[in-house]
């Protein structure tokens, strides 16, 4: 079994920067195909080794190019939404809770909350996170705690 396969498998795989599916059976020079994507540099790394992750070919290399960015789907109904990869990489450092989005309702936030929990599941399986749901001011906030 190939490292691709490995950190495929591993990831079901899933483009750890988009979250769509990647297939297995593409030409890794294709966009849309399998590459592996270190989101810890070995230096940086606190055991040493690099983190691999799998990614579109496309989503590793414009990772260079510009910072990742994970979307919000467009059914979630979110005002303000927070920028996820950078939220996260804060409260695993530093630990706490952010506000990630305003939603007019309390179904529309639990469905945003139940949304990020999910992602954040798959884009930090090592990081302890959850997420609530908080009203104020005639709206309900979607918070994320580390």
């Amino acid at each position: 079994m190939s490292r691709l396969d490995e950190v495929g498998a591993r990831d079901a795989w899933r483009c750890w920067l988009c979250d769509e599916p990647v297939d297995p059976e593409m030409s890794v020079n294709d966009a849309r195909g399998p590459s592996i994507d270190s989101i810890t540099t070995k230096s940086k790394s606190k055991a040493g080794a690099a983190t691999e992750r799998l990614a579109h070919r496309a989503c590793n290399t414009r990772k260079g190019a510009v910072t990742p960015v994970v979307p919000w789907p467009d059914h979630l109904f979110v005002v303000d939404p927070g920028v996820i990869i950078m939220s996260v990489d804060r409260l695993q450092r530093k630990g706490g809770r952010e506000i990630m989005a305003r939603c007019p309702t309390r179904t529309d936030a639990q469905d945003a909350a139940t949304w990020l929990a999910d992602r954040i599941s798959r884009l930090r399986p090592d990081m302890r996170a959850t997420t609530e749901v908080e009203a104020g001011g005639g709206q309900f906030l979607v918070v994320l705690r580390a």
